[in-house]
């Protein structure tokens, strides 16, 4: 499967298993995107970690991500599926929080997978019509969403330390440029680090430190990769006190300095 993007429409589809071609860091590393998100997974299993707690996934489900989600997941073995991207323009029509179902009805399974292909082939033919037809077929699975909510698990259902976690990585998506260490981050969220890094391990096996360094080092990457802009001035952008620091914090979590990062990208 190829990667399909329409300009004009701001949809984007994935086949999942190409996800991290370029490095697995392109689905494990915490990150989110500023467009409602849908992950049908159809074959393989792994863990996602959606806004502060993880769980398992499994062949036949379906994770909705609103825009500004933090999220990663890895893949045990073969995994395949189909990630699509929905245009910003279409948020208030989807779930305002993330919602993951595990569909063992086969008419369920065969319904979401007869709405991705049929969005994937308007995406794929260029035909009259066709952009009018995604956003309809993406309408349509908006509504799927809606008449199975009743299906699907909320991240904040693991009790007080999930909606802690919760709270702390919907606070780190907004402020993860500013420099703000964990400290910061509990001091806003009225606990002491020690608790809310109980909390987050409690909920995701990370620590609160893990993943605020992941979310960073995340977008760190996709910069060298994917613009040109100084070493010095990406360490900037994302609050790093000097480009000296952003350099042995980038070797410590990747292994390789930013520059030979960006060479091999």
């Amino acid at each position: 499967m190829l990667t399909f993007q329409e300009p004009e429409t701001g949809f984007k589809i994935m086949s999942i298993h190409r996800m991290n071609a370029g490095g697995r860091w392109r689905t494990e590393a915490m990150r989110s995107y500023a467009r409602p998100v849908l992950l049908w997974f159809t074959r393989g299993q792994g863990k996602i970690t959606i806004a502060g707690t993880s769980r398992g996934y499994g062949a036949h489900n379906a994770v909705f991500l609103p825009p500004n989600t933090m999220h990663g997941f890895d893949m045990l073995g073969t995994v395949q599926g189909t990630a699509v991207q929905f245009p910003r323009s279409m948020t208030h029509d989807f779930p305002d929080s993330p919602r993951h179902l595990r569909l063992r009805d086969a008419n369920l399974q065969n319904e979401m997978t007869g709405l991705v292909e049929a969005l994937e082939r308007e995406a794929r033919n260029d035909r009259p019509g066709a952009e009018r037809a995604m956003a309809h077929h993406a309408g349509l699975i908006a509504i799927w969403l809606e008449r199975n909510a009743a299906l699907a698990e909320m991240p904040n259902e693991a009790g007080a330390a999930a909606r802690l976690a919760t709270a702390f990585t919907a606070l780190v998506e907004r402020e993860f440029r500013s420099g703000l260490n964990v400290a910061g981050y509990a001091a806003q969220l009225g606990v002491t680090p020690t608790h809310l890094s109980r909390a987050c391990r409690a909920a995701s096996g990370h620590s609160a430190s893990r993943l605020l360094q992941d979310r960073r080092l995340y977008e760190a990457r996709k910069l060298l990769g994917d613009t040109a802009l100084p070493v010095s001035e990406i360490a900037k952008r994302l609050g790093f006190r000097s480009a000296a620091y952003f350099s042995r914090a980038f070797q410590q979590k990747t292994g390789s300095t930013p520059s030979a990062f960006r060479k091999a990208a």
